[in-house]
């Protein structure tokens, strides 16, 4: 078990958290959610030790061990992979060096042999032996393959690094294992992969993530920061979601009853009060009156922007014909002889593994890259917006908010353009900021309003959740369910991809692509089912 006992952490004159006290005990999933800068980061920090607050302690059930998630990339860089995942229990790392430097002697004592026989005894008691192949497992789980275990972590990708400090913090099951978005940059199969190992532990999680379907799977608690309190619900996400706005109903209801009731003695006081013969009714009823306490509801630090991509022209029946479209990159073929047909009703979502491959078809579908082969053309009907992955250059630039999406508006009025800002929580003075100082999430909301005042009826959104807290991804998901025109998308979170899509298309390696009209959900069904039949068949064979 883990507690924080009357944390208070100030930054500055601000309280970030005040007099917070919770438990987190084993066998239970907590989702801590809240507002970007409701300190969801920052409490892990001070739960793993990384932080120290202001006042207050945090108290670990002595002989726990705690794991979290690292968050440097390169702080591995010099070591192999397998033994970064194995650092994960620092102890059992610490006992293998000592060991191998023991018999690494070339003088080696009756003492070296005592220190050695004693650190085998703990090193077995600790599965030291399954250490490697433990290790192997997660790795390979997450997707990183096996002949990438012995090399250096420098050696590998971004996304590749993070599924290895991912590893280590799940490695040699701590009783106590805190996560900050650890769907971070994980494919929709190490996703779904983390998801099943989390169901399966037993012991104490506590995890940060903008992925409602990743907390709606895992958690069993919802830990919700506001006002730098936390407040604890039973349950997942979505149970988290219904009784926080039943308890708001309830009290809104109750302060209605109450205002009534308040309005019902003030007119009898009123009326009667220089009414000697009910002067003391009124008298009672004052005290009454004065009894009555309405309950305070402290409106929420959520913030959820407006998006709602509204085409300035009516979509027509051929949106788009590709034709054997292919491309290599750096003597990859990502593409491979492409060929589909979208018609108006179409909201496609681009899935696999190989994200560089959906990137490029995006860049080559909006004119920013050439095929090596094949041709593509749009329906004469149709206009495109795009939301690109790297998206940094777009904000090189000395402009103000309101100046750069003025740009791309045909009303240049500033009113017409700040309207578009305010709906996406750029108020009053927000929209004079300039371009290079805005956070990951507030370009994210730049771009969105860009594609919204362009009136285009065809959008094209690769991975568009990045940088976006739990309310813009909410309002983002509705504004795509309800838009009337075609999209093109690809994401990591499960939940847009199944409520939006009504047709998936997984370009596999090697750049082909299986097309099906299905639903995310039964895509992933059906696809697990052909991985069994595929088993079994080679099982068969084998046996035969």
């Amino acid at each position: 078990m883990i507690s924080a006992n009357n944390i208070t952490l100030r930054v500055g004159k601000k309280a970030l958290f005040e007099d917070v006290n919770i438990k987190f005990t084993e066998g239970n999933c907590y989702g801590i959610i809240g507002a970007n800068g409701a300190g969801k980061s920052t409490f892990l920090k001070i739960l793993s030790g990384q932080l120290e607050p202001t006042n207050g302690e945090i108290a670990i059930t002595p002989g726990e061990r705690l794991s979290f998630l690292q968050q440097d990339q390169s702080k591995y860089d010099e070591y192999p992979v397998l033994d970064t995942v194995i650092m994960g229990n620092a102890r059992l790392y610490e006992i293998m060096k000592e060991k191998d430097a023991i018999y690494a002697k070339e003088d080696f004592t009756d003492e070296d042999g005592i220190k050695a026989s004693e650190l085998e005894g703990e090193f077995a008691t600790m599965n030291g032996w399954e250490a490697e192949s433990d290790a192997a497992a997660l790795l390979n789980g997450l997707g990183i393959d096996t002949e990438l275990h012995y090399k250096a972590v420098r050696d590998l990708t971004g996304p590749e690094k993070v599924k290895v400090l991912l590893a280590q913090a799940l490695f040699g099951n701590p009783d106590i294992l805190l996560l900050d978005e650890p769907t971070n940059h994980l494919d929709l199969d190490a996703i779904a992969w983390l998801e099943e190992f989390l169901i399966n532990f037993e012991n104490t999680v506590i995890v940060v993530s903008h992925d409602r379907y990743f907390l709606n799977k895992v958690c069993t608690q919802i830990a919700d920061i506001d006002y730098g309190k936390i407040q604890l619900y039973a349950g997942n996400y979505d149970f988290w979601y219904e009784s926080s706005q039943l308890i708001i109903r309830q009290m809104k209801e109750a302060n209605k009853k109450k205002e009534e009731k308040i309005k019902e003695l003030q007119e009898f006081i009123s009326r009667f009060s220089a009414n000697a013969s009910k002067s003391k009714q009124a008298t009672s009823r004052k005290r009454a009156l004065e009894k009555i306490q309405l309950d305070e509801i402290k409106p929420s630090s959520r913030k959820y922007p407006y998006i709602d991509f509204r085409p300035n022209r009516e979509i027509g029946n051929e949106v788009l014909a590709v034709e054997g479209l292919s491309k290599t990159i750096d003597g990859e073929k990502v593409l491979d002889n492409l060929t589909f047909t979208l018609g108006h009703d179409d909201k496609v979502a681009f899935v696999g593994s190989n994200e560089l491959a959906k990137t490029v078809l995006f860049k080559i579908l909006i004119g920013e890259m050439e095929p090596d082969e094949g041709t593509y053309k749009w329906g004469i009907t149709t206009s495109q917006a795009y939301f690109p992955k790297d998206f940094g250059e777009e904000f090189d630039s000395d402009y103000t908010i309101t100046e750069w999406l003025t740009q791309y508006s045909e009303n240049k009025d500033v009113t017409y353009v700040r309207g578009f800002l305010g709906r996406m929580l750029f108020g009053g003075e927000d929209g004079v900021k300039r371009l290079k100082v805005l956070s990951g999430g507030e370009k994210v909301r730049c771009l969105l309003s860009k594609m919204m005042i362009s009136g285009a009826n065809v959008l094209l959104f690769d991975e568009p959740t990045n940088h976006l807290d739990m309310e813009a991804i909410t309002s983002l998901n509705n504004g795509m369910i309800k838009f009337p025109g075609v999209l093109l998308f690809t994401s990591r979170d499960h939940q847009i991809v199944q409520t939006t899509a009504n047709r998936i298309m997984e370009i596999v390696p090697g750049g082909k692509l299986i097309d099906k009209i299905t639903t995310y959900d039964e895509y992933l069904a059906n696809d697990e089912m052909a991985r069994k039949r595929h088993t079994y068949t080679v099982q068969v064979e084998e046996e035969d």
